[in-house]
């Protein structure tokens, strides 16, 4: 009699040894032995105690059935957790598991299991942490708030063969330092930065004329130079990203190889005294295009004309990738951030324009400093947001908020004096204190440090207007539009030389850019006082 065939759902859990084949190479007779001695000993009776079923076992690999998605987390994680104190002292002998787990449909017969779950595990586990556990996130909506483990939310991901995107999430144990998980798995994907990260490609040289490579690599490196200015993101070194050039790679290859969330490529096209320039930003997870564009120019000065192109790159995908990152972050519980994810969240929530949404905003920074006392970024944002409620006018007494911000603000100063962000909060401390002079100093050395921040060229601008420089006042503005034509928040632009227009008595001009506001923002209350 044949076996029938029964479907069910289980957590499966597949597992293999990290670096197997370079144990056998080392000393194949005592790998077998301690890998043996390790499952009789360890592995297989937690196993059983959690009531989980060992399926099939070939070579280094585990397929293991658990009818309960919690007691199969538990059991990998004690399996983990006693394996890092067991590799303490193993060096390179130590013997390491890759556990993926997926809650899902199955197919048994004959004993084995089969079925897209099976396959969805085996791909965790081959994307997994060594000595880590990853998992589904059906898997992770099963045992939130019911197991002491705490997972880190990893994305969503293109796994091979497997038709759709899985969102995964990834547990260590405390014992496993980061840097023993690089030195036990060299060939593992790297853990994305806590930042939004970024590679620029070496752009193609499309000309047909090798002497034209100096220019399109010109531009690759000053664009790498340009973004790595933004203290918000992860900037993959030039050595790193010029070992691809004229290599063709797939993308998704090589955000998993530099360990990064973004590819920004492109190409150059020299014709005469013309040139065509086009990149586009790629999310290295999914695969997705989120920016294209094209540049075509005439050449009088090749220099000047790599300095346009790189500044308006860098200031086009700078809020692009803030934009992305929000979109990232705000999927996941605040309680769950960590400093720099409470710093992005704060970003969508100051720029709703309101009281209230600000106030909340705060908060998440405050609980940022809590976590990270020396965060620069956290402490001079916090300064600004309080120079910007008083200059709403959402606080009942204004005079208040100097007190708040300057103090957060020198502090950001002595934590990294090199952030630009620090620089332009204290340029608003100034400007609300109408220290006019000391307020365009501080806009200036945000510039110096990021010649492509368009905010502070908008605030600037405003400065300028207060103090009665007219003429800067207009070429500061013009300047934070040429570099950023299309920022997502523009919208501010427009508001904050709305104030220097009507500071400057230029009142027709300061409504009409309060307009333009109010057509993107309409519930912008500042930008509605100037019409009214």
């Amino acid at each position: 009699m044949t076996e029938r065939t029964q479907r069910r759902l289980a957590a499966i859990v597949s597992a293999d040894v990290v670096g197997y084949s370079r144990l056998m190479g080392l000393d194949e007779a005592g790998t077998l032995q301690r890998l043996n001695a390790l499952r009789s000993e360890h592995s297989d009776p937690l196993i059983a105690k959690h009531g989980g079923r060992i399926v099939k076992t070939t070579g280094d690999d585990m397929l293991l059935e658990f009818p309960s998605v919690v007691a199969a987390v538990e059991c990998c994680g004690a399996v983990q957790e006693g394996l890092a104190l067991r590799n303490a002292n193993a060096g390179d002998n130590a013997i390491r598991f890759r556990i993926g787990m997926h809650l899902g449909d199955v197919i048994v017969e004959k004993g084995d299991i089969f079925g897209d779950g099976v396959n969805i595990a085996a791909r965790l586990q081959e994307i997994g942490d060594a000595g880590g556990v990853t998992i589904s996130s059906n898997a992770h909506d099963s045992v939130e708030g019911r197991v002491d483990a705490t997972f880190v939310d990893g994305d969503v991901q293109n796994l091979k063969n497997i038709a759709r995107p899985i969102r995964i999430w990834r547990w260590l144990p405390d014992q496993l330092a980061s840097s023993d998980l690089a030195a036990a798995d060299p060939d593992a994907p790297l853990t994305l930065p806590d930042k939004p990260s970024i590679a620029v490609l070496p752009f193609d040289n499309m000309s047909g004329d090798a002497e034209q490579d100096f220019f399109s690599d010109g531009i690759t490196k000053d664009i790498i130079t340009a973004l790595a200015k933004f203290g918000w993101f992860f900037v993959t070194a030039r050595n790193s990203t010029f070992s691809y050039k004229g290599r063709a790679v797939d993308v998704k290859q090589i955000g998993a190889e530099l360990g990064v969330r973004y590819v920004l490529e492109g190409s150059v096209r020299k014709a005469g005294n013309r040139v065509r320039v086009t990149g586009q930003l790629i999310d290295a997870l999914t695969g997705n295009h989120l920016w294209a564009e094209r540049y075509d120019r005439e050449i009088s000065d090749v220099f000047a004309l790599q300095d346009e192109i790189t500044e308006t790159v860098a200031a086009t995908i700078a809020p692009l990738l803030l934009v992305a990152e929000n979109e990232r972050v705000k999927r996941k519980p605040p309680d769950r951030m960590e400093a720099w994810e409470l710093v992005m969240r704060f970003q969508p929530l100051f720029w709703r324009m309101n009281a209230d949404d600000l106030a909340e905003a705060q908060k998440l920074l405050h609980r940022a400093i809590e976590r990270d006392p020396d965060y620069a970024l956290a402490h001079a944002l916090l300064g600004f947001s309080h120079i910007w409620s008083a200059w709403m006018g959402w606080v009942a007494d204004a005079e208040t908020e100097i007190p708040k911000a300057d103090p957060v603000v020198r502090r950001a100063l002595e934590l990294d004096n090199q952030e630009p962000w620090d620089h332009l909060s204290m340029c608003a401390v100034h400007g609300y204190a109408r220290r006019h002079d000391e307020s365009i100093r501080e806009a200036r050395r945000a510039l110096e440090l990021n010649p492509n921040f368009s905010f502070a060229y908008a605030w600037q601008a405003a400065m300028f207007g207060y103090a009665g420089k007219l003429e800067e006042a207009d070429l500061a503005a013009d300047q934070a539009y040429r570099i950023s034509p299309k920022d997502p928040f523009n919208s501010m632009l427009h508001g904050i030389r709305s104030i220097g227009l009507f500071t400057a008595g230029r009142d027709a001009e300061a409504m009409e850019f309060a307009e333009e506001t109010l057509r993107v923002r309409p519930d912008w209350v500042g930008a509605g006082a100037f019409i009214w």
